[in-house]
């Protein structure tokens, strides 16, 4: 299926506005009412605020400070205020659905929303700031192709609802928030959106790959834990009364140190990271309490499990050590996720057909994480078919930096194969004895 031009300056358009007003995970307000406007006026069902999470199992919320700070800020960038104010705290993040009225398959399709915690480059050399369209928001950015998704996923909405009289069954877009930090899908799928979905289908922007190649099969993600720790002592004059003090800064810098230290596993890839630690009241003062926000990942469940149990077990031995307190809390978890083989030639088909594209390859992709795997996983155990899709472009700046940006040609790529495929997934599954 070949989209309009008229579509495709569209979604340059919403992408350009998504990039504007970036917002990072579960404060996507104006972000998630614009996507609610747009599919309520192509007559999608549109699900937001609280219906769309299983509140107990949301990971990394910000604190109500921070939620109602980004829900004004919302509003004042043009987010409609009833939809704001629906969303509550942080509850972001939309299902669109399209009932055809007609007996056929369900079919799921994952579109991440949110931005990365960056300060966007300023330098004239990058797009979005010499064509005005650079991040307003201090410390907000979309460095990982998220705004494209959500265009991607309008355009999607946008070619169904022209084409309802011609499909069969169900389709749901998942309009996902907090992705980055690997949060948002797992409340998603504790709501049972995933439960009835014959065929899913997640779909990630990548520079690595290059435009017009892609991945139908991506199969390297790793599995992975997020986690804050919370070291609390006792302050002290650190001249006049060090002995009485309690140094949570000393524990935290053992504790990080000894989580880069552990033992790598045999069984496959492992990662450990520490991306922050904060600590100190000044030079004089024995730090009463430090902060640090930790990451590990394996190639499988398993092998990130064991770093994970390792860094607790690290953790608890510094704080002991200094006579310390701790407290660790999770903030996001992903899964590893095999693709449903028997979906792939299907999938690769579609893709290939698609103009401009060079190479579709089966498996590959890139070695980061993804929560989209948890959507992936409820899918395939409740008997449906699931796949990860990255979609080639060409970018200056890579992904999570300051100067990423999207190759906007690709958006029509994603529009056109997925459109495709929700056409010709009935006589898919027919013809597999599904």
């Amino acid at each position: 299926m070949k989209i309009s031009n008229d579509l495709e300056r569209q979604l340059i358009e919403w992408r350009r506005d998504f990039h504007k007003y970036a917002e990072p995970g579960w404060t996507e307000f104006r972000t998630t009412a614009k996507i609610v406007e747009v599919l309520q006026g192509l007559g999608w069902e549109a699900v937001y605020g609280p219906d769309v999470h299983d509140a107990e199992t949301r990971m990394g919320v910000p604190d109500s400070e921070t939620l109602v700070a980004a829900r004004e800020r919302a509003v004042q960038h043009g987010a409609n205020r009833e939809l704001v104010e629906a969303m509550g705290d942080g509850f972001t993040g939309a299902v669109a659905i399209l009932k055809t009225g007609r007996p056929g398959p369900v079919l799921g399709f994952r579109f991440d929303i949110d931005s990365n915690d960056l300060n966007e480059s300023t330098s004239p050399e990058h797009r979005p700031t010499a064509e005005g369209f650079a991040s307003v928001n201090q410390g907000a950015m979309h460095g990982c192709g998220h705004d494209g998704h959500a265009a991607m996923g309008l355009g999607l909405a946008t070619v169904l609802a022209e084409h309802i009289d011609e499909l069969t069954g169900t389709i749901k877009i998942f309009f996902q928030p907090a992705e980055e930090g690997v949060r948002g899908a797992h409340s998603m799928v504790a709501a049972g959106w995933m439960d009835d979905v014959d065929i899913f289908v997640a779909t990630h922007l990548h520079s690595r790959l290059g435009l017009g190649n892609i991945c139908v099969g991506s199969d390297r993600y790793l599995a992975s834990t997020k986690f804050d720790v919370t070291f609390t002592g006792v302050g002290a004059h650190a001249g006049g009364d060090p002995q009485s003090g309690k140094n949570a800064m000393l524990a935290a810098c053992a504790a990080t140190t000894n989580m880069f230290a552990i033992a790598r596993h045999s069984s496959g890839a492992s990662r450990m990271n520490v991306g922050t630690l904060t600590s100190g009241e000044g030079r004089n003062v024995v730090p009463r309490s430090a902060f640090l926000q930790a990451e590990c990942r394996g190639e499988n469940s398993e092998i990130n499990d064991y770093m994970f149990n390792r860094a607790k077990q690290v953790v608890s031995g510094a704080a002991e050590m200094f006579d310390v307190q701790y407290d660790i809390r999770l903030t996001g978890r992903a899964e590893t996720a095999p693709p449903s083989p028997e979906l792939l030639p299907f999938v690769h088909e579609e893709f290939a057909a698609l103009h401009g594209v060079n190479q579709v390859t089966d498996s590959g992709g890139t070695t980061g994480s993804e929560d989209a795997t948890a959507m992936m996983n409820r899918v395939k155990e409740r008997g449906g078919l699931a796949t990860y899709v990255s979609l080639g472009m060409d970018t200056q700046g890579g992904h999570h930096t300051e100067s990423f940006d999207v190759s906007e040609e690709a958006l029509r790529m994603g529009v056109e194969a997925e459109a495709q495929i929700v056409f010709e997934a009935p006589a898919f599954l027919e013809s597999i004895g599904r």
